[in-house]
């Protein structure tokens, strides 16, 4: 257990989240046992009973209403901006159910690994397998590496693949260049460094920018495998419209961070990759494709709105 006085913010965005919320709440019994946390939950604007039920089930958690789907990004930043002191900020998705002693394991690593910023569980998912959630930095071999062999089969190979899918890497802690946004404790210097989360991407790659802006600021991602979670994961992979959402926002990303020929030539290794699947009968393909060619929704990703024309 860290010697320092601690107190953690959990941080939660729901949007149309009511079955999600007791099995998260009932995992917090043992999550976060050891420590001194309170729940700071950002809701936007679902409109089935999410609220009045964490109402019931958390009566001390603090609730904000956001008045609109304002996106994952917006959520977390006004729920940290809400919540009471803390001194590292839990972020975790509706979907998420803590493992015993998860939240004490991360926040030792936190503060006992010089230099680390953000540190990440090991998550299964509802069946118990392995979810490969580290990541490398976007690049334009990883891209390629993704159209040609796949993400499982080039994954295992570091300039060609963005997510780390050798199973024995998860065995062992390691730090990463950013992982997967459902479960992270995020230290309250880190945060104050290098927030707020960028809330022009509304859904995916917030995560990422934040992480690689946090490396940028000498901060590290770290992996810790004696954490462990549940995600049990959304529909990203089979929904056209948030696949589309996905697939513009790592152009916005990488645009950010590299000059024009650079982001021409990741566009084009991105389509090529998206292309290929389409005309295989990928319907989130297909989705994807016909936004990555306009150049209105490259440009800028207007949420909900992007998210609609793909449906």
């Amino acid at each position: 257990m860290p010697e320092r006085d601690e107190t953690v913010a959990v941080v939660v965005v729901t949007y149309h989240s009511e079955p999600l919320l007791p099995d998260l709440i009932k995992s917090f019994e043992t999550g976060l046992a050891g420590l001194r946390w309170h729940l700071t939950v950002a809701d936007n604007d679902s409109r089935d009973g999410t609220v009045a039920t964490l109402r019931e089930l958390a009566p001390s958690a603090t609730v904000v209403e956001m008045g609109g789907n304002l996106g994952y990004a917006a959520g977390i930043n006004a729920a940290v901006a809400a919540a009471p002191p803390h001194t590292a900020v839990l972020v975790l998705n509706p979907d998420v159910r803590l493992g015993p002693g998860c939240v004490a394991e991360l926040l030792r690593v936190l503060r006992s690994q010089p230099g680390t910023g953000i540190a990440v569980p090991k998550l299964v998912d509802g069946d118990g397998r392995l979810i490969t959630t580290m990541r490398r930095e976007p690049s334009l071999p990883r891209v390629l590496g993704d159209a040609l062999l796949g993400a499982r089969r080039a994954g295992r190979f570091p300039v060609l693949g963005e997510v780390v899918t050798d199973p024995s890497r998860y065995a062992e802690p390691a730090v990463t260049d950013w992982a997967e946004g459902s479960t992270q404790l995020i230290s309250r210097e880190c945060w104050d460094a290098c927030a707020p989360w960028d809330e022009s991407f509304f859904l995916y790659s917030e995560e990422t920018d934040f992480a690689l802006r946090a490396r940028d600021a000498g901060f590290a991602t770290r992996y810790v495998p004696t954490a462990q979670a549940v995600h049990l994961e959304g529909d990203s992979r089979v929904s056209p419209a948030l696949w589309t959402l996905l697939t513009v926002n790592k152009i916005r990303l990488y645009r950010r961070r590299h000059g024009p020929l650079g982001t021409a030539a990741f566009w084009s290794a991105l389509l090529l990759r998206e292309a290929s699947r389409a005309a295989i009968g990928r319907r989130p393909s297909r989705a994807a494709v016909r936004a990555l060619v306009s150049p209105r929704h490259v440009r800028k990703t207007p949420g909900p709105q992007l998210v609609r024309l793909a449906s």
